[in-house]
């Protein structure tokens, strides 16, 4: 699995609804599970992030 990264950025703080976390958009249990998960778990996860993080960074700013 070390092929494919954790895109964790070191900003471990969970947005205020508890829903993702601010830095990298995954959820407590994708993150709680991401060692364990297979590469095409982690390749599901790494694909949902982008809309994830724009999504946040919108609800953010209103």
């Amino acid at each position: 699995m070390d092929d494919i990264a954790s895109p964790c950025i070191k900003i471990c703080t969970i947005d205020p609804t508890g829903q993702w976390c601010l830095g990298c958009g995954r959820t407590l249990v994708e993150i709680s599970g991401w060692l364990r998960a297979d590469r095409a778990q982690r390749l599901e996860i790494l694909a949902k992030l982008p809309i994830r993080l724009i999504r946040l960074n919108q609800k953010l700013a209103d």
